[in-house]
């Protein structure tokens, strides 16, 4: 069976799956496309020439309409767990099935589809993001799923708290989809030995207590202390940590209540990107394991909605998958004159890191998700605590976003408190070392990246020539991308982003790429 699915909203993605295997995810902002964007028609293009066979199912997942509050949804719409919608049609005049399934039910079915050990009897489901908030009980395979709805909108509840605080947003409006990240970054800074001041938590508590919150409306909060008091403050970095507990403490306590003790747990929607959420459930004792998507939030729902459809019409209960399974990199143009190209010298590269040079890699075909893991990623040295503040000006990120790290997973023991497995950089874990300032974070932690012997073989040897030299197989991962665009996936952007950030080193597959340093004048 092959299926050709799509994710219409926001980090739009069209996936295809054909008998059980995941073909491609090609998402909407990479090739340096907007971040957050929806299908357009060169996504499609590109997912059409991608596909080489014609699909047995077009499926699409559900959204809803924002125009003149009008009540239908798009497809099947955004929430409900009712079955899909299934017709007989045709495309170019061939015989087809149309799937539509709703927003809610992509989440799930992506969580479950993906997990490593599906198919699954029995688990608990968490979706959480910006609308959903809710748990559930799949068993007997998916046949019965109940849904514990717990409190919805709670990732836009949680990046509230960082609009309120901050002059550029304005007194009415919806958090963009930067500012929980941003909040999670801050949260970091929080003195937890300090009360939390009892204004403080009132304020919090209101988020949580609305019965709605988007749109924001953060004008009625003019008199709280927290109101455009500026983001990077400690009163704020309390109540960052203050609202990620509550909100993690209000989930807890409904899967105690609900759900049966010794389940796997299985994480989707938005704030499964909550490295620090993610511990504590796996910290929680009250599920056997925890399983996270490393596209989580909606990037995935293109390859849920084919899973469901998958499901629905015969097919097995499971995805056969590779996190690289994004497009292609495009080799548009040859590098010019101003660079010199040499073959991949594993060894006189990390010499070149360990003295300071930022190198923009490129591996294969993208990540599937919002992380880069290797393949889509500028790397460094994270020996000197300068080389933080180098990236995120490159970046023009904020000074007090962290960076992460990629590590050699039989190393992971050495330099942080886990030996976890943690591919898709989902997890925090603490740094035991001084010596890797540039990926610690205030407080101690780093979202680190381990990658082992099935990882990326260019990737890893690379990690092992840092070894080598530096004595720790460890670099700074942060994806290539231009500010508020996806990664870059094309020779003619990548060198254009070199020559405007300043970046004298690029690899590309086993080509090693370095600025020609010309006499001044």
């Amino acid at each position: 069976m092959r299926i050709l699915a799509m994710h219409s909203g926001h980090d739009g993605a069209i996936a295809f799956i054909e008998d059980g295997v995941l073909r491609f995810s090609i998402e909407a902002e990479k090739d340096s496309f907007p971040r957050y964007s929806a299908v357009r028609a060169q996504l499609l293009m590109d997912a059409l020439e991608a596909a080489d066979s014609f699909p047995d199912v077009v499926a699409m997942g559900g959204w809803h309409k924002r125009a003149g509050g009008l009540r239908p949804g798009l497809g099947a719409g955004y929430m409900g767990l009712d079955a899909p919608q299934v017709h007989e049609g045709t495309l170019f005049g061939r015989p087809v099935r149309y799937f539509h399934d709703t927003h809610e039910r992509s989440h799930i079915y992506m969580s479950t589809g993906m997990a490593p050990q599906a198919p699954l009897d029995e688990c608990a489901i968490l979706t959480w993001e910006g609308v959903i908030g809710s748990f559930y009980h799949w068993r007997r395979g998916g046949a019965e799923l109940d849904a514990f709805p717990v409190l919805d909108q709670p990732g836009q509840r949680y990046a509230a708290l960082f609009a309120l605080a901050n002059p550029g947003f304005p007194d009415r409006g919806t958090p963009d989809h930067t500012q929980a990240g941003k909040l999670m970054a801050l949260a970091g800074y929080a003195d937890l030995d300090t009360p939390v001041p009892h204004d403080v938590a009132r304020v919090v508590d209101t988020l949580l207590e609305a019965p709605r919150i988007d749109p924001l409306e953060k004008v009625s909060f003019k008199d709280c202390p927290l109101y455009n008091v500026g983001v990077h403050t400690p009163l704020v970095h309390r109540a960052a940590a203050y609202i990620g507990d509550r909100l993690f403490e209000i989930y807890l306590e409904a899967a105690k209540a609900r759900l049966p003790a010794g389940l796997p747990l299985m994480i989707s929607g938005g704030c499964g990107l909550n490295c620090e959420w993610n511990r504590r459930w796996e910290q929680c004792g009250h599920f056997s394991e925890v399983f996270v998507p490393p596209c989580t939030n909606d990037s995935g729902c293109a390859i849920g909605t084919a899973l469901d459809a998958q499901f629905v019409l015969g097919g097995e209960r499971r995805l056969e998958w590779d996190v690289y399974a994004g497009p292609e990199f495009i080799p548009d143009i040859e590098p010019g004159a101003d660079w010199e190209r040499a073959p991949l010298d594993y060894d006189a590269l990390a010499d070149d890191i360990a003295a300071g040079a930022v190198v923009a890699w490129v591996q294969g075909r993208a990540e599937i998700g919002p992380r880069a893991l290797g393949h889509r990623s500028l790397l460094a040295s994270p020996l000197g605590a300068e080389m933080k503040d180098v990236l995120n000006r490159i970046k023009h990120r904020e000074d007090y976003r962290p960076i992460a790290p990629a590590c050699l997973l039989e190393e992971l023991p050495q330099w942080f408190d886990s030996g976890r497995e943690d591919p898709y950089m989902l997890y925090f874990a603490n740094v035991t070392t001084d010596a890797l300032p540039a990926i610690t974070h205030v407080d101690g932690t780093a979202r680190v990246q381990s990658v082992g012997p099935s990882g990326d073989p260019r990737y890893r040897a690379l990690l092992q020539a840092q070894s080598r030299r530096t004595g720790y197989g460890v670099l700074c991962n942060t994806s290539l991308n231009h500010k508020g665009l996806g990664f870059i996936n094309r020779t003619s952007d990548l060198l254009f982003y070199c020559d405007r950030r300043r970046i004298d080193h690029a690899v590309i597959e086993d080509a090693w790429y370095r600025r020609v340093q010309r006499p001044a004048g």
